[in-house]
């Protein structure tokens, strides 16, 4: 397929600057695009790559300083543009071949099923569970009895979905997740043997919400673990019982969250991120990658480290601690001299 930027900037209803007839065939990344292809600049570190790029077009904000003699998609969003040219130059993503209720696909007569359904090869749908209209179930999934689960939702193969947890609507949970596991109680008796503590409450996702491939969610012990509407869990995430997430976080690939604590809205924590129990992260706060949290953290707040502390006084402590190796360094080599 082939297009003029005129064509894209109305059809992604950008701002052009450039030559509306030159045609655009293709998408790639900035270091590696040809000059027929669409390339997009969305993170300042690799604003650079401008100067040496040969894409044909290049999607970026329109406070975006550019380099002469190159053409671009101006908008608020680059990244969202590109993903509109992501479908137009290579499809939509492949959805299942499958539809309806496949004849392997085990669902219990008490199931209520939806209007315009799909439940793959060897599902498993159990007593009293209700799935909404427009909903997905991948291959082998699993829904536990008196599971809910809302419309245009899509859970893809090899989802557990443990009994009486509740998903919202247009809720994505990728492969080999589980929701509503038992959360890692345990009373320790004299003679030191830990006797397993049952738990009696529930998983709820809130609409809108994203969770990545082989993430764990607890269900509560009491009371629920909830994920509130819009938030983005990665891959490889562990969330505890009686956790609550606020709306619109952002949790990536390799934290855990433990019992009982609870983020605000908007909070964001970067990759290996560990959370200690019972604690408080306030609204829009921010975790640095590997941050340790093991304190209540203000809203608004940006720690790193660990222990987890305001980001200006860990960068502080490390700049330090290398002067102070340098110092050292330079020491012995004078000794040795």
């Amino acid at each position: 397929m082939k297009k003029t930027l005129k064509e894209l900037a109305e059809q992604a209803q950008c701002q052009l600057i450039g030559d509306p007839a030159y045609v655009i065939s293709g998408v790639d990344e900035l270091e590696s695009a040809g000059p027929e292809d669409a390339s997009f600049l969305a993170n300042p570190r690799y604003r650079p790559l401008l100067e040496k790029t040969h894409a044909g077009v290049i999607c970026i904000q329109p406070e975006e300083p550019r380099v002469a003699g190159k053409n671009y998609l101006l908008h608020p969003n680059p990244s969202a543009v590109f993903q509109q040219l992501l479908v137009v130059f290579l499809g939509a993503p492949l959805t299942s071949g499958f539809s309806g209720i496949h004849p392997s696909a085990v669902v219990h007569p008490s199931a209520k099923i939806g209007q315009n359904v799909t439940i793959g090869p060897h599902a498993v749908i159990d007593q009293d569970a209700h799935i909404g209209d427009h909903t997905t179930i991948g291959a082998g999934t699993v829904i536990g009895p008196a599971v809910q689960i809302g419309t245009h939702c899509l859970l893809h193969a090899n989802v557990t979905v443990r009994e009486r947890c509740k998903l919202g609507n247009r809720v994505i949970i990728q492969s080999g997740a589980v929701i509503g596991s038992c959360g890692f109680g345990y009373n320790t008796d004299a003679e030191g043997k830990h006797i397993k503590q049952d738990h009696f409450g529930i998983v709820t996702v809130e609409d809108d919400v994203e969770i990545g491939a082989n993430t764990t969610i607890d269900r509560g012990a009491m009371r629920d673990t909830v994920i509130g509407e819009g938030s983005k869990i990665d891959n490889l995430v562990q969330i505890g019982h009686n956790v609550t997430l606020g709306r619109h976080c952002i949790i990536v690939s390799q934290t855990g969250i433990s019992g009982s604590t609870v983020l605000g809205d908007y909070v964001v924590m970067g990759g290996q991120v560990g959370v200690g129990d019972h604690l408080t992260v306030g609204d829009g706060a921010q975790i640095g990658a590997r941050g340790g949290v093991m304190s209540n953290v203000p809203a608004g707040a940006r720690w790193a480290g660990m222990p987890a502390e305001p980001g200006r006084d860990w960068l502080r402590g490390v700049a330090k601690l290398r002067q102070l190796t340098r110092k050292n360094a330079k020491g012995e080599q004078g000794a040795e001299e």
